[in-house]
């Protein structure tokens, strides 16, 4: 009974001080006053600066005409990144996800239109020499008069149409051109995975934005959409691996790396040097055999094109001229072999090239070639920064390498410590 007393008796006079000009929120005081006979009474979760909950609820404070909302300050620590990333980041991250998705179609359909570019405009341009080479044989034999004129003259226009578009075709390279598109689209879907990936690992720094624009930037560089002013040069001068990533900041050792290079059997971050020798060697091995090699397949390539981008609109002008000359005495039967074997020879060279798709072998292993080369600048970045937490973990980068090799481990590792570079590293391709 006297519990009873004592809690009735308990008396609460809220005052509310009215805050300076420079304050907004107001400051709520809580005044208790408690029997002396019940003082041992105690009331968790009071404290003298207020009421602090741990949801974002409301409080009301009481005055003598009416309840007005208190707001309660949360006390959930929004700080941890891990917790609560960055949304301004995590805006621009998806913001570059979204460029992406938007290139892989783009690059995707532009692609397609490019196939077939290359396949109408072959079976174009072979319809239109073996016809004009047909109008020449039958003017030939057809005598004199209108009708032989009107061949010829449909003959030499037929040629010179095709001479003109075969100059552009061969210019522009469709079957290489969608090849292109089609590394673009790929490698912008790789891009896509590696966004996804970072955002469901979380934590998401401004490294990382910055990280994968410059990609996107360094891909549009590398694979452009327009065909005028800046279309890849068909014919290069000199062939070189494609590159399509940008530019690795490279970090000499410092002088306290060299006792973590010599510990063969403690590691860090799953280094150690035994693995960084490993690694050295696998650069080797892609400098001397792959690169090399797939350089010199490109070049072969490169030259077969570029002999054939030539014959073909020679072979179709000689063909215009011989069948421009049909009927002149002064040349005789020869203006007839020319138009006819001209228009023949044409048709075979147009299809060697594009139906051939030599230019897209040309970038298919200029392609490959860059791929080794990006290989060899990544463990090369691994193995020249000095902090070993900067690097990739060893043994993951180790798996890495080997899986892109096509190669187990163990193979990486026997590869390695070969001692006659003998084998390509690559079983892929």
């Amino acid at each position: 009974m006297a519990c009873m007393m004592a809690s009735s008796s308990l008396i609460m006079n809220l005052s509310l001080s009215s805050s300076s000009s420079n304050q907004i929120r107001p400051i709520v005081k809580a005044a208790i006053n408690i029997p002396r006979r019940v003082a041992n009474i105690s009331l968790p979760g009071l404290r003298p600066g207020g009421f602090v909950a741990e949801n974002d609820n409301l409080l009301y404070r009481s005055t003598d005409k009416q309840l007005s909302p208190i707001k309660i300050i949360s006390t959930v620590n929004r700080s941890d990144p891990k917790n609560n990333p960055d949304p301004v980041l995590m805006a621009k991250l998806y913001a570059v996800l979204e460029a992406v998705s938007d290139r892989v179609e783009m690059h995707t359909n532009i692609g397609d239109q490019r196939t077939n570019w290359n396949s109408l405009l072959l079976t174009s341009i072979n319809a239109l020499t073996l016809a004009a080479a047909t109008m020449v044989g039958v003017a030939a034999v057809s005598g004199g008069g209108a009708p032989a004129a009107a061949l010829k003259l449909s003959s030499t226009v037929l040629y010179v149409a095709a001479t003109g578009m075969l100059s552009i075709v061969n210019k522009i390279q469709p079957s290489q051109l969608a090849e292109e598109q089609r590394n673009a689209a790929r490698l912008f879907k790789q891009l896509r995975s590696q966004i996804q990936t970072c955002i469901s690992v979380g934590n998401v720094t401004a490294a990382d934005v910055k990280e994968m624009t410059d990609k996107v930037l360094a891909l549009d560089k590398a694979y452009p959409l327009p065909l005028l002013g800046v279309m890849l040069e068909k014919f290069p001068a000199k062939v070189e691996p494609a590159v399509w990533w940008p530019e690795q900041g490279r970090k000499q050792y410092g002088k306290g790396n060299n006792n973590n290079n010599n510990n063969n059997n403690k590691g860090y971050n799953g280094w150690n040097g035994n693995l960084e020798k490993e690694m050295r060697e696998i650069v080797n091995v892609l400098k001397i055999k792959d690169e090399e090699d797939y350089i010199k397949l490109s070049t072969k390539a490169l030259n077969l094109n570029k002999m054939l981008a030539v014959a073909g609109p020679v072979l179709t002008g000689m063909a215009a001229v011989g069948s421009a000359l049909v009927g002149s005495h002064s040349v005789g039967g020869c203006a007839v072999v020319v138009g006819v074997l001209g228009g023949a020879l044409a048709s075979v060279v147009n299809t060697l090239e594009h139906g051939g798709q030599v230019g897209m072998v040309f970038e298919m292993y200029r392609c490959n070639a860059g791929f080794f080369k990006l290989m060899e600048e990544t463990i090369e970045s691994n193995l020249m920064e000095a902090d070993l937490e900067k690097r990739e973990n060893g043994e993951v980068f180790e798996m890495k390498v080997a899986l892109q090799l096509g190669r187990s481990l163990s193979q990486l590792r026997d590869l390695a410590a070969a001692d006659d570079i003998d084998e390509f590293a690559s079983k892929l391709f």
